[in-house]
């Protein structure tokens, strides 16, 4: 294994010659030989940055892409920030957390965005406008020095540097700083590599975002380890677009969460996903109706993948010839795996449902200055991923929901992901759901259901109780036009349970005004006397 940079100059050099980058927001193909310049280039001018750390806010483009390269070549790490929700706040979130100025973004997607200009924040449209000839033939010459000579001309680095610094969503608490090294990265990249039959002939369609985990590592490292031809896109919730790009760059690898992959499938007909051989779904919880649906309409078998920012991010998969629906699949090689009792933290048998816990390579180096919250997640090298699940007999590991997502009522935990699945089908397939906890006075809590659609709740009550236990079944139930998302396209648990909580104030305040109101009606009531 090598620093992440000097594996892109050995692919570089090795398929010069070859496509490196589709990028489909520009219409332009580079080279890997072009790309290698490109990275040079913008490497030369963020040496001159004085920040260790060096915001990042752009998306899925070749620009991106050279920007992250340059990034390393430069010695610097970069700090990948998420523009799909609050762009400017995320953006002053990241320079406070990791104690940055400079980022680099684009004018285009400010624009795009309605985002304002954060100070600090750089045009990576005007660094690349204001490049010199003279600069242009200097980094042609180093790209073409022999590879030994290159690796001495940029940053060298090592395997326990960090590599980048990404976000957690914060669908349930604060975003927090997460730092992964090379070795984190390079590892699960190798463990991947070895556990599915990528070829340097695949073509990677890269639409999960650079800020998250599973897009940096699956749609940016891996394909280069392997020198494919990387075809990016910046939005992927355009979901036509994209299946237009999927048939005309004949794309045989895709990456998606089960929110873009219901998108791209209702856009496509047969002939557009003739190329495609393999889907890996990660980030939220795969519908078997959306599983059932590929295969029938383009004989496709999704793979479904578990992970974690906090695990670089793969932990287990599903692979060809190995396939369990509804599994999140066998562990992935060199990686370790604990089911442990939430309260004792012992281990459990084969059955049992638990706590999972993981360790290897693949695990974070931690959170940026957050030693106790580094300290309370990762112990002897184990990394408590806040996931309940269980192994069957045959080896393959079930997703039974987050720790933070069951509900104590009654002195029993409550799976809030196991109502959801009951609930999803009562409800129209083209609408959603999202069972939250509040606090309740009597019981200690109380579970609510947030959805998109107005239903009879009494005949909903009458067929949920045939199939969860009284204890489990929802008191209350809210209708928006639309749920919360995060960029990857999970519902932001967080913020959906704080609508919930905005709802019931409200309910509550409407109830007082009516016993108000009736008190001052029956005040006014004529008395014997006044008759």
């Amino acid at each position: 294994m090598m620093p992440l940079h000097q594996m892109f100059i050995t692919s570089a050099k090795k398929y010069s010659s070859e496509i490196a980058i589709v990028d489909r927001n520009l219409r332009k193909k580079l080279t890997y030989g072009k790309a290698l310049i490109g990275a040079l280039l913008l490497s030369r001018r963020f040496r001159q940055y004085k920040d260790g750390y060096l915001g990042i806010m752009i998306p899925n483009s070749s620009g991106s892409i050279l920007t992250i390269v340059g990034t390393l070549f430069a010695g610097k790490v970069p700090v990948m920030i998420n523009y799909s929700t609050g762009a400017a706040e995320n953006a002053e979130f990241a320079q406070q957390k990791c104690n940055f100025h400079t980022i680099i973004t684009s004018r285009a997607l400010l624009e795009k965005l309605g985002c304002r200009l954060v100070p600090g924040m750089v045009f990576i449209e005007d660094i690349v406008g204001s490049v010199s000839l003279f600069e242009k033939i200097i980094a042609a010459i180093k790209a073409k020095s022999p590879k030994f000579i290159l690796r001495c001309l940029v940053h060298k680095g090592d395997m326990e540097e960090t590599a980048v610094i990404l976000f957690t969503s914060g669908s349930e608490k604060a975003p927090k700083a997460v730092e992964l090294s090379h070795k984190n990265l390079s590892s699960n990249i190798d463990t991947g590599l070895n556990a599915f039959p990528f070829e340097h002939d695949d073509r990677m369609l890269a639409i999960l975002p650079y800020f998250h985990v599973f897009g940096h590592m699956a749609n940016l490292w891996l394909p280069i380890q392997l020198g494919m031809r990387v075809i990016v896109y910046a939005n992927p919730l355009d979901f036509k677009t994209i299946v237009r790009i999927i048939h005309e760059e004949k794309a045989s690898l895709v990456f998606g969460t089960p929110f873009f992959l219901m998108g791209y499938l209702k856009q496509a007909s047969v002939d557009d996903f003739k190329s495609i051989k393999a889907i890996v779904a990660s980030a939220d919880k795969l519908p078997a109706t959306l599983r059932e649906a590929y295969q029938e309409k383009h004989g496709i078998e999704i793979l479904e993948a578990y992970g974690a920012t906090e695990t670089s991010p793969v932990i287990s998969a599903n692979l060809p010839g190995a396939n369990k629906p509804g599994s999140i699949g066998r562990v992935l090689k060199n990686i370790q795996v604990r089911i442990t009792d939430i309260n004792t933290g012992k281990d459990l048998p084969t059955g049992e449902e638990g706590n999972i816990l993981v360790k290897g390579d693949l695990v974070m180096k931690g959170y940026l200055d957050d030693l106790e919250e580094t300290a309370l997640k990762v112990k002897n090298g184990w990394y408590e991923t806040g996931d309940m699940g269980a192994f069957d007999e045959d080896g393959f590991l079930w997703h039974k929901g987050r720790l933070k997502r069951f509900a104590k009522i009654g002195g029993e935990m409550v799976s809030l992901v196991r109502i959801e699945s009951v609930l999803v089908k009562h409800i129209p397939e083209d609408q959603e759901c999202c069972v939250v906890e509040v606090p309740d006075a009597r019981k200690g809590a109380m579970i609510v259901v947030a959805m998109t659609t107005e239903l009879d709740t009494k005949e909903l009550k009458q067929k949920l109780s045939k199939e969860l236990h009284s204890i489990s079944m929802p008191k209350k139930y809210y209708v928006f036009d639309e749920l919360p998302k995060m960029g990857s396209g999970k519902i932001d648990f967080r913020t959906t349970t704080e609508m919930v909580k905005s709802e019931m104030i409200k309910e509550v305040a409407e109830e007082e005004m009516k016993k108000q109101a009736k008190k001052k009606v029956g005040s006014e009531k004529p008395t014997d006397k006044n008759k």
